[in-house]
């Protein structure tokens, strides 16, 4: 991801900001794309992962759908491109507006999560002479073994309706002359890297189709949900997600019966590798237990790591990049002779200016002797990295640079 050119670039520029590279993007499209079209898979995009404009501009030039949580991202996919037909709206607390703008624009289905959502839905269609499509969001109660911060599909959670109220579901569809019931949806975590839990998820899948069609309802429509985890471990060497063996689960245990169509709902998988937050040291505090990295990012730029402890790679860009041009100056010497190479290794606690004791992005990170100045980047941040910037502390709003 990084160069010399590209870190002699930030060198030029304000920090913080969100670095885009658009070729790593591309590539995850690419092979995503790929490993879904031999299956036959529709593959929605997550907009409340990413919804930068130009990554939202790139995603749907490959043919992706989008999956919407408000009516604003329902807004954007269709001033993005996104054809209608292609646009699902999910969440668990829809508004009465947000119901409507996405009636008015005529989008291919409502992921409904409530029996109350249901007759909600219905009678504002009903107002607009228009049918609404609808799929029932169902828990499975499938354990995704992730943090239960990100966990969705256990009967414990806000999100979608549990197995025992099906009868009323039932009930509520055939009332609902102005509803018209396209399948069933399931979304049951984040992150995820098992795939024995999709395995688990499927087989759960099947059972639940079952019952609809044994209680007088066609499904067309399976919706896997997304999930599926990327390595925030190792940026480089896996910066893309194992989509092939993600959707081959799906094709060997689900029962995808005759004219049904099997979609998925990613975010995190398409997009989290193709950015960084680069940020500068403004101070380092040197104490006798712990030494501090007080870098000009903080909590209001990127959230996770505070929000659900959530590991992000640290580099130290100034001083990798110095070590490495010096590499290539004195070639195959023994290096650690070399005492402009010397750079030893410190640990610090990352931290960031808000006034927050919680405004730490990492404890104890093993990193280059730091300074002030340098650069630093925060890897992996394309998902829920931007778009959960905030404004506290009257803090100026992050900007974007790309690669191209």
């Amino acid at each position: 991801m990084f160069n010399t050119t590209t870190i002699n670039r930030f060198q030029q520029l304000e920090t913080p900001f969100y670095y885009y590279d658009l070729n790593v993007l591309r590539k995850t499209l690419e092979t995503c794309s790929n490993a879904a079209t031999q299956y036959g898979f529709h593959v929605h995009y997550a907009m409340k992962a990413n919804f930068n404009p130009k990554v939202l501009d790139m995603i749907q030039s490959y043919g992706f759908g989008a999956d919407c949580v408000s009516g604003n991202e329902v807004k954007a996919a269709i001033e993005h491109g996104f054809g209608k037909e292609k646009i699902v709206f999910a969440g668990v607390g829809k508004s009465d507006k947000e119901i409507n703008l996405a009636l008015d624009a005529d989008i291919f289905c409502f992921n409904a999560e409530s029996v109350q959502e249901l007759v909600i839905i219905n009678d504002l269609a009903k107002a607009k002479n228009k049918i609404a499509n609808i799929a029932i969001r169902i828990n499975p109660n499938v354990d995704a073994h992730t943090h239960h911060f990100i966990t969705t599909g256990l009967e414990e959670n806000k999100f979608g309706i549990n197995t025992w109220q099906l009868p009323d579901v039932a009930d509520a569809l055939r009332k609902c002359s102005n509803l018209q019931f396209l399948g069933i949806h399931f979304h049951i975590g984040s992150q995820i890297t098992d795939m024995e839990v999709y395995k688990s998820l499927c087989i759960r899948i099947n059972e639940i189709q079952d019952w609809f069609e044994n209680h007088g309802f066609k499904v067309k429509v399976l919706n896997t949900g997304g999930g599926l985890g990327v390595d925030y471990h190792n940026p480089d060497t896996n910066s893309i997600a194992d989509f092939e063996s993600y959707f081959k689960v799906f094709k060997k245990f689900l029962n995808v019966k005759p004219d049904q169509e099997v979609h998925f709902e990613l975010g995190r998988a398409l997009v989290a590798q193709s950015a960084a937050l680069i940020s500068r040291v403004l101070y380092v505090k040197n104490g006798l237990k712990t030494n501090f990295l007080v870098l000009d990012a903080g909590m209001t730029e990127l959230i996770r790591p505070m929000l659900y402890q959530a590991y992000h790679q640290i580099e130290n860009l100034s001083r990798d990049s110095e070590v490495g041009s010096r590499k290539s100056e004195v070639g195959s010497q023994d290096l650690t002779q070399d005492s402009e190479l010397k750079t030893s290794d410190l640990k610090y606690d990352v931290v960031g200016p808000i006034c927050e004791s919680t405004d730490c992005f990492r404890k104890d990170v093993e990193l280059p002797q730091s300074y002030r100045g340098d650069l630093i980047a925060i890897r992996t941040t394309g998902a829920y990295g931007e778009v959960m910037v905030s404004g506290y502390n009257l803090r100026d709003r992050v900007g974007s640079v790309y690669s191209e």
